[in-house]
């Protein structure tokens, strides 16, 4: 089953997919799943049937700046995008047929960046970061569209960077579920060295599992 919803944050609303199994009177663990820059949740649904077929609760939805509020896109930023996930995860675990001790978060690009910070609000049990990036932690507020014009950012997602050096990676040095990270062998956004920064970072994870997909590019076109 596919039901539409809308997800209240800042006085606005962002709308999402519930795709849910038959009926059944237990609680079932649940799927949130955040697409990344430029993209929209159509690309998740595909994926979430696949999970609801062994029985999960997902929800996709579209982050502001895409989609029906693709109108943002120039002003929309870090902070309020990571409202919108922290307010879908709350609309899928408000559901009574999840179970709010299980849930995951699949997430690519821009949004496993978001994910990663979402661990630090919420409980998050399963993680999967495709190709995550990683941003600097000043100017949170700036608009997101602008720090893809920053000059510095190549280089710096080349660098070494520890759990004390990043809000994303100080998030996944606290996360205790277990994490996938799936790198793609030749995505030319998003380096080696930040799958690196990531897979250093998750040191009490309960388990860290990490994969390279060859010959695939950064959007696994």
């Amino acid at each position: 089953r596919m039901t539409d919803v809308t997800i209240p944050v800042d006085r606005q609303r962002i709308r999402g997919k519930l795709v849910t199994p038959p009926f059944t009177p237990e609680r079932r663990p649940a799927v949130l799943f955040v697409h990344g820059w430029g993209s929209s949740q159509r690309q998740d649904l595909g994926k979430a049937k696949m999970l609801v077929r062994l029985g999960f609760v997902c929800l996709t939805f579209n982050l502001r700046g895409h989609a029906r509020t693709a109108n943002q896109k120039d002003t929309v930023t870090r902070a309020q995008n990571l409202r919108d996930v922290i307010a879908a995860y709350d609309c899928l675990v408000s559901e009574s047929t999840v179970d709010p001790e299980q849930i995951g978060v699949v997430a690519s690009s821009y949004g496993a960046y978001l994910a990663a910070l979402l661990t630090a609000e919420r409980k998050v049990r399963w993680l999967v970061l495709q190709a995550p990036a990683l941003y600097k932690d000043e100017d949170f507020d700036r608009p997101k569209r602008q720090l893809n014009l920053d000059g510095d950012l190549p280089a710096y997602r080349r660098t070494r960077l520890t759990a004390g050096d990043n809000i994303a990676l100080r998030s996944a040095s606290r996360f205790d579920g277990d994490v996938l990270i799936v790198e793609s062998e030749n995505d030319t956004v998003i380096p080696p060295q930040v799958i690196a920064n990531y897979r250093g970072a998750f040191t009490a994870a309960r388990s860290a599992t990490h994969t390279v997909i060859p010959g695939a590019d950064h959007g696994l076109g």
